[in-house]
């Protein structure tokens, strides 16, 4: 079936000397893999290495047969050319660092159009704001809404987290937040992309990383720390 759609591109993997093997998640039919031949080439002008960087937004015309096996491409081109994402620093890491934190949360082949929109937006917003601390762990607790664990916020008033089962409690229990970081992760619920972003101190984000990490380890089957999660530290130390 040949299929009109954008795409997010998750990941992309060298296969031999001149393929990738390309992970997107589609407004269409959720995550697929594509097995793009020759894309080291000068040859296949329409299907670039520059396509396939971390969370690069494509608009695709491709094979699908739907088999559980790789689909192809037929045509690629950018839906939105970055301005600033793949030059600046901080921001090209921390779409790194994103891109691999939904190769693990995302695992079903399933159209998810609510999702892939609020990440199609967060991106965008990245890409044109300057003040973007902490762009990464607001998305990080806003994924948990479409992934199924966001935290139930009707007690919120109480003075700690409980992890496991995701809403607050008065007690303190073996699998819950102390108070200063239940204190930390409640004004992190309140946030919003546009909100100030000194609101958190160096050490403040890095705890909340932690937490939600560990937040998505709990709910998530088979979830790993990505790779560039040092990398995404020194830049925000």
């Amino acid at each position: 079936m040949l299929v009109k759609t954008k795409a997010i591109v998750i990941s992309s993997i060298k296969y031999q000397e001149k393929s990738l093997i390309v992970k997107c998640f589609t407004e269409s039919d959720g995550l697929k893999s594509y097995f793009v031949q020759s894309a080291f080439s000068s040859k296949k002008s329409n299907q670039k290495i520059a396509y396939f960087q971390p969370l690069t937004l494509l608009e695709i015309e491709a094979s699908h047969k739907n088999k559980g096996t790789l689909e192809h491409f037929k045509e690629i081109k950018l839906a939105t050319a970055y301005q600033t994402i793949n030059t600046d620093i901080i921001k090209s890491t921390i779409v790194i660092f994103l891109s691999e934190i939904l190769h693990h949360s995302i695992q079903e082949e399933e159209k998810n159009e609510s999702l892939f929109s609020f990440l199609e937006t967060a991106l965008l917003w990245l890409d044109t704001h300057e003040e973007t601390s902490n762009f990464h762990i607001i998305l990080l607790l806003e994924i948990t809404k479409f992934l199924g664990f966001y935290p139930d916020t009707l007690q919120i008033e109480n003075k700690h987290f409980e992890m496991k089962e995701g809403y607050f409690t008065p007690f303190l229990g073996t699998s819950c937040l102390s108070e200063h970081e239940t204190f930390l992760f409640k004004k992190l619920i309140a946030l919003k992309f546009d909100s100030d972003q000194k609101v958190f101190a160096g050490i403040e984000r890095q705890i909340l990383l932690k937490i939600l990490l560990e937040y998505y380890s709990i709910h998530l089957d088979g979830f790993k720390k990505p790779k560039s999660l040092e990398v995404l530290k020194e830049i925000f130390s």
